[in-house]
């Protein structure tokens, strides 16, 4: 054991950082990347330092491996941030108070009305199609309607 440790060349690391990088697409959810980014810059000093020992390629490794992961979680924490757009992917809201033509008659509180090129569903009083309705909320996809006399 000691024997290979003595011995480990830049490939040794190369190969791990692509093990863990190929363990990573299956599935690990972002923790081997960065460890196996740390094992394959441990590969390249590696490389590049070729009389480097290997208690000092370990000692690099866990650095980079900790310090890659950590600076990938500040980053993720300081990119959740509240929205300057809070309503961006929640287009009914956007159609609050607007009116509407009725598509499909609305019958025990369930029907379709027509939006612009598309047709949502609708609840609210029954009424028949062609008849103008003011969006007055929404609950999922589903905009809520009142009839306008």
């Amino acid at each position: 054991m000691w024997e290979l440790l003595q011995h480990l060349s830049f490939w040794d690391w190369l190969a791990l950082g692509t093990l863990l990088l190929i363990f990573e697409i299956f599935g690990a959810g972002g923790y081997l990347l960065w460890v196996g980014i740390a094992a394959a810059t441990v590969g390249v000093l590696t490389f590049m330092i070729p009389g480097l020992h290997w208690t000092l390629q370990f000692v690099l490794f866990g650095v980079l491996s900790i310090l890659t992961a950590w600076l990938w979680w500040k980053r993720q924490r300081s990119a959740a941030r509240p929205s300057d757009q809070p309503g961006l992917n929640e287009r009914g809201h956007d159609l609050l108070g607007r009116t509407f033509v009725v598509h499909v008659a609305i019958v025990a509180g369930r029907g379709k009305i027509k939006v612009g090129d598309s047709v949502w569903m609708a609840t609210g009083p029954d009424t028949e199609v062609g008849a103008q309705v003011r969006v007055i909320g929404q609950d999922g996809s589903t905009l809520q309607v009142e009839r306008i006399e």
